[in-house]
């Protein structure tokens, strides 16, 4: 009955913190207790027993015992052993690694064996062991690098070896407001190597390689591309009531109707006796004193002076519509004040929405028949949209030097259908939201920024739209030294190094500021007072990782 209460599941490394130190993204086998939940004599309105079956679930993952994981350990390094058993090309096995329950002297957290090969022939096995130790303020208790090379040279006797730190940083991760915290779904962290380290703990130097992680979600109200975002949202409701049938109107930024909104802007218009086109300088103008006299508070981040007529309508519109009545009775307001030439508005030359195309033919006096049925409306409401908010996002890249219109092309492409149109706009979008949270927050320079956007752009020309991913950008530890310099670190390793390539053995210690297993439940020894911040010195776990080399002769 010894394998029953095992599970075993093969899963890439990265998912678990420590094994990923190790193993990266390669299939490992993960094995754990497996849990057993008896629904022999359960029935289906049994809700104690549905309750019993919730618990049982959220236990999360199971540690073996000490004596299990060693057997298995042993068993998975003989299965290896080709003296042991005679089988010739052997393959090699993923490596597999087995949680346990810290009841050794030593607190072993994981117990890891991967092959080591030769060509193509299994030469031995790397055997590793997690073992930890619950939070502690108390620096003098950590570990010192004397007792981690003592470590180190137990399992080996390297005649050289090499220390490297590491460490990683929270740049911009919560935000406390009147004493309560507001998660914010983005985050910015730092991750630092470097060679030579004289102390534990020590403080990443300037000469260290730091790369910054970046994943930034859209629609921060704190962001300065909040109303961009918002805009954002209104096409997509457009986008989503194409698509599903069913639309949620937002809530309207305007007390005036949307059919009023127009009857008044198309007056406007009318009643200005001089030519449009001084209308379109006038306004430029005016913005550009307001945006000078204004303190420049990001709020109109990315606003153009030069919106022509149907990006004024856009403006009006998507501020007040609440129905697709609304939409269909705006719109033919508009095309009747150019059919009988009552406005002669001014566009951009290469605007590619449908009442741009109209307006096209109005400067000739001959107008398509336009039947605003069924959803046509919304079609062209959301070409429109699309069209300004392109513009707004090229005027920006193109204005800051951050890439060419030929680096943007499967962005603005027309060919693509509507809704694929709007997913390239919100990648665009999300593009911008972090070169604006790396500039305004982090204060990158201009080279930085450059890197950043042509890797996004690269990044979402064949990746779906995602918030969650962490964009990767390398920079100088100097650019952002106020930021961590005066920081603890949210982990902090030292590891040890002797031999190459497949015989290579490390020894590491990472303190960090949270637990890197999660099978098991630790002792901290400092009063609870201390954990809500009131301290100044950080608790730190330690989680060392200690590796033999077992070779078949």
């Amino acid at each position: 009955g010894f394998q029953e209460d095992i599970q075993i599941l093969k899963m890439n490394g990265d998912r678990i913190a420590v094994v990923n130190m190790y193993c990266g993204n390669q299939p490992v086998f993960i094995c754990q207790k497996a849990q057993i939940t008896d629904y022999s004599n359960c029935s289906a309105d049994d809700a104690a027993d549905d309750d019993a079956n919730v618990l049982q679930t959220e236990l999360g993952p199971q540690p073996l015992t000490i004596m299990k994981a060693r057997q298995l350990l042993s068993w998975y390094t003989l299965s290896q052993n080709v003296n042991v058993f005679a089988v010739d090309n052997n393959p090699a096995l993923h490596p597999l690694w087995v949680r346990c329950d810290m009841s050794d002297p030593a607190r072993t957290t994981w117990f890891g064996a991967e092959t080591v090969c030769m060509g193509n022939k299994v030469s031995g096995v790397k055997l590793y062991s997690v073992t930890c130790k619950g939070a502690t303020v108390d620096k003098t208790s950590l570990m010192t690098l004397d007792e981690l090379k003592q470590e180190h040279k137990k399992r080996r006797h390297p005649p050289t070896m090499v220390i490297k730190g590491s460490a990683r940083f929270n740049l911009f991760g919560s935000t406390v407001v009147e004493n309560t915290m507001i998660e914010s779904q983005s985050s910015v962290t730092v991750d630092f190597k470097w060679s030579h380290v004289e102390n534990i703990l020590e403080t990443p130097p300037l000469s260290s390689t730091a790369t910054l992680n970046i994943k930034v979600a859209s629609g921060d109200m704190r962001s300065p591309m909040f109303e961009m975002y918002r805009e954002l949202e209104f096409l997509q409701t457009l986008a989503d009531g194409l698509r599903t049938g069913e639309t949620e109107w937002m809530e309207p930024l305007e007390s005036m109707s949307a059919v009023n909104l127009t009857k008044a802007y198309l007056e406007e218009l009318q009643s200005t006796a001089k030519a449009l086109q001084d209308q379109a300088a006038k306004t430029t103008e005016t913005t550009k004193t307001k945006s000078e006299t204004d303190t420049p508070i990001f709020n109109s981040f990315l606003e153009r002076g030069d919106l022509d007529f149907v990006e004024q309508l856009w403006v009006r519109m998507r501020k007040s519509v609440t129905s697709y009545q609304d939409i269909g009775d705006c719109l033919k307001l508009v095309i009747e004040a150019l059919r009988y030439g009552d406005i002669k508005p001014w566009i951009h030359r290469d605007s590619s929405s449908s009442l741009s195309k109209l307006i096209l033919q109005s400067y000739h006096q001959q107008i398509d028949h336009v039947s605003l049925t069924g959803v046509t409306p919304v079609h062209m409401l959301l070409e429109m949209g699309l069209d300004k908010m392109r513009k707004d996002y090229i005027n920006y890249l193109i204005g800051e030097e951050l890439t060419t219109l030929n680096h943007l092309c499967y962005y603005l492409s027309t060919e693509a259908d509507l809704q694929e149109q709007v997913i390239r706009l919100r990648k665009l979008h999300h593009l911008l939201e972090i070169i604006v949270t790396c500039s305004t927050f982090l204060g990158l320079p201009y080279d930085r920024l450059f890197l950043l956007t042509q890797s996004c752009l690269q990044h979402y020309k064949t990746n779906p739209y995602d918030e969650e991913h962490e964009f990767k950008l390398q920079i100088k530890p100097a650019l952002i030294s106020h930021f961590y310099q005066k920081e603890h670190p949210v982990l902090w390793g030292a590891e040890l190094c002797s031999g190459h390539g497949p015989r290579e053995v490390r020894t590491s210690l990472q303190l960090s500021d949270r637990p890197l297993v999660d099978h098991v439940i630790f002792e901290t020894d400092y009063p609870n007072e201390t954990v809500n911040g009131d301290s100044e010195d950080p608790a730190f776990f330690s989680t060392m990782v200690c590796c033999s080399l077992v070779s078949f002769a």
